[in-house]
């Protein structure tokens, strides 16, 4: 009884996912690139999250070629694998590929950020933002960012336990983005940001589903309050500013506050911005000098190398790829990439093949002093 019950309820549901699923692989694009949508909504997600990233796409890549199609965290991609071809997404035509995220990471950073946005507003943040970390601007910071390394060296040598390296490359990192992006004498009230965004991160790459218990429910309710604590922080800055006339305070909440006042940003591009720094800076510079350490320490003889960090990056590839997001239907390599769909350049496959850095699984920082002797 109970199994028919199960059979009457279930039946419907699974012919409507198969239907689903015929229908997502439809498409009125007749000349996509070729490749796998996966299941509706999830699409291939959850292969991602389970696989290694190298052998994720590279067996995309053997399957389908250079360029192939997917789904990932709710949006359709389109996957692009050549040298030549993520120049052309970034660099020779990057009017037709906005920067973008997908829809749980954009709601979590904040829409307002500097990721997210082409044009003026754009060119008025990157010249913000990058103003916030000339010499000039770090050059005050230095003796108190050497503290914070001496400090976290001390505890190392002072503890029998195992050091989880990336763990303390995090703690390393988050304290140096927090005296960038508020100065030397930051407010009592950023000792609860660290912890609001530990939760905020958690929920960076998670379906955007939003109901109790989930990942993304947890990181929004994270990002609500730390909208509320750096509301606080800008009210008690322009607070001041207006009261004995002094400028927005150190680091890049001062230099965002002192804007202009034809450009004068408010509370909330300022909020989304500090927290695009701060995401920007934390996980990829963690893991950054993570690599560079155990590289170092596996070739002691490349330690005064300058091309040890480009070798690091390549050899690591930090970031596996990044978002853009056609602007409009563009003709690529053969194909149509339909508006609105994300372009990802994969940096780790360009970086680990073989037709352009032979051996690319062994740590050669030699292959960047050729490279540099022929230019």
């Amino acid at each position: 009884m109970h199994f028919s019950i199960i059979i009457v309820i279930l039946l419907p549901l699974l012919l409507s996912l198969l239907f689903l699923r015929r229908q997502w692989r439809q498409s009125p694009h007749r000349r996509l690139p070729p490749g796998s949508m996966g299941w509706p909504y999830i699409g291939e997600t959850l292969k991602l999250y389970t696989q290694h990233p190298n052998t994720f796409f590279s067996i995309r890549r053997k399957r389908y070629g250079n360029i192939f199609k997917s789904h990932l965290l709710g949006c359709p991609c389109v996957m692009i694998s050549s040298p030549e071809a993520a120049k052309i997404v970034l660099v020779s035509k990057a009017h037709l590929f906005k920067p973008t995220y997908p829809p749980s990471k954009e709601k979590m950073i904040g829409p307002e950020a500097l990721n997210f946005h082409q044009g003026e507003y754009h060119s008025l943040l990157k010249k913000l933002v990058l103003s916030a970390f000339t010499p000039a601007a770090i050059r005050g910071s230095a003796t108190i960012v050497e503290t914070i390394a001496i400090n976290l060296l001390s505890k190392w040598e002072n503890t029998s336990s195992p050091i989880y390296t990336f763990h303390q490359m995090k703690k390393y990192v988050f304290e140096v983005a927090m005296i960038s992006a508020f100065g030397e004498n930051p407010e009592p009230e950023t000792q609860g940001i660290k912890s609001l965004y530990q939760i905020l991160e958690k929920g960076y790459n998670s379906m955007p589903l939003d109901f109790p218990g989930t990942l993304f429910h947890k990181a929004m309710k994270a990002r609500k309050s730390l909208n509320e604590a750096l509301t606080k922080i800008i009210d008690k800055r322009r607070s001041r500013r207006r009261r004995i006339g002094e400028g927005g305070g150190g680091g890049l909440l001062g230099i965002l506050l002192g804007a202009q006042k034809q450009n004068e940003l408010s509370d909330c591009q300022i909020a989304d911005n500090i927290i695009g720094v701060i995401f920007a800076a934390h996980d990829t510079t963690a893991s950054v000098l993570t690599w560079v350490l155990k590289y170092l320490h596996d070739n002691v003889d490349v330690l005064e190398a300058v091309t040890v960090i480009q070798e690091t990056l390549r050899s690591a590839s930090i970031l596996s790829f990044t978002f853009r997001e056609a602007v409009e239907d563009v003709e690529f390599q053969g194909y149509v990439i339909p508006k609105g769909w994300k372009v990802l350049p994969l940096f780790r496959t360009i970086h680990h093949t073989s037709d352009f850095f032979p051996q690319p699984d062994k740590f050669d920082p030699s292959r960047f002093e050729v490279e540099s002797h022929r230019g």
